[in-house]
């Protein structure tokens, strides 16, 4: 008899052991190997036909149909902005011909000669100049009056010397004054007056009323002697 002790199986088992593993690691290798397949395949197929639908939120369900999409096919014309209408220019009214046109009398400032009469107006124009010549200024006081300045200052006169009869001394009625008319010429000053009194006969002027040294008027022809003075206006107001 023999000390020798049977073999072990301990190296069948470790064997069996190892073939199982690598079983088990096999499948596993080769599932993982069909899994990448497939998504490799999913990734590289950019053509199909699940992909070329388009993606349209909802819930999915069996019979709905997705909402439809508005183009510029589908959508209402869009409406011009209005525009704001503009007034039409203002034309100004034509006059008609068959009313009168109504004209008026150019008002002109008292101290001035242009409200005299063209004969009244030379001659004064002459006499200035002359006057000038001699170092003397004749200044126009009262030339041309209308209406309404002749009747105030008739009011003023009679208030002033205490009667009509008085007062027409000084200042006629409108009807009756040669101021009114454009004929007649107040002016100053006092030397100014001297000279016209002395020298206006050369140009056809004259002083006309003894009470007032400063009232000329055109009463005879240039280079002839001039009327003798009148005592007042009151003899032309009757």
């Amino acid at each position: 008899m023999t000390n020798e002790l049977p073999p072990r199986r301990t190296n069948q088992a470790r064997t069996r052991l190892l073939s199982v593993t690598g079983l088990v690691v096999a499948g596993l290798v080769i599932g993982s190997l069909v899994i990448w397949h497939g998504r490799l395949g999913d990734l590289l197929d950019g053509d199909s036909a699940a992909d070329k639908q388009p993606v349209v939120a909802g819930s999915g369900a069996a019979g709905n149909k997705p909402p439809a999409i508005e183009t510029s096919a589908t959508l209402p014309p869009a409406s011009e902005p209005t525009k704001t209408p503009t007034n039409p220019p203002k034309t100004k009214p034509t006059a008609d011909p068959t009313e009168p046109v109504k004209t008026t009398r150019p008002v002109y400032a008292e101290e001035s000669d242009l409200g005299l009469t063209p004969r009244m107006r030379s001659r004064l124009r002459k006499a200035t100049a002359a006057a000038k010549a001699d170092g003397i200024t004749i200044s126009i006081t009262s030339a041309r009056r209308s209406v309404a300045k002749q009747n105030q200052l008739l009011k003023a006169a009679i208030a002033k010397y205490g009667s009509y009869r008085e007062a027409i001394r000084w200042v006629l009625p409108p009807d009756k004054s040669a101021h009114v008319k454009g004929k007649a010429v107040d002016i100053g000053p006092r030397s100014a007056m001297t000279w016209l009194e002395k020298n206006g006969w050369r140009y056809g002027l004259c002083r006309r009323y003894d009470n007032e040294p400063w009232h000329f008027e055109a009463l005879t022809t240039p280079g002839k002697h001039c009327p003798a003075l009148q005592v007042s206006g009151a003899a032309e107001a009757g």
